[in-house]
């Protein structure tokens, strides 16, 4: 299906990316503050730069929402 859409202002400077991470793949000090999770929430922008970790993917979709941000699942 292609369909399309009009762009949001400053859309570009919105849009988040949300995707699991393994907690083993995180620095040591990040890892001890999973409290025993084995994934967690990367909440980044398109240029890579991390803007959170969170528990769980509703949480980084809200965080992300309230933050006038615009959530975008990968995988």
């Amino acid at each position: 299906m292609d369909i399309r859409y009009k762009a949001l202002p400053g859309g570009d400077e919105r849009i988040v990316y949300v995707r699991p991470v393994s907690v083993a793949d995180l620095p040591e000090e990040i890892q001890a503050q999973a409290g025993g999770l084995q994934t967690i929430w990367s909440v980044h922008r398109p240029n890579g730069d991390r803007v959170a970790l969170v528990a769980d993917r509703g949480m980084a979709f809200a965080l992300s929402l309230q933050n006038d941000m615009v959530p975008v699942s990968t995988h």
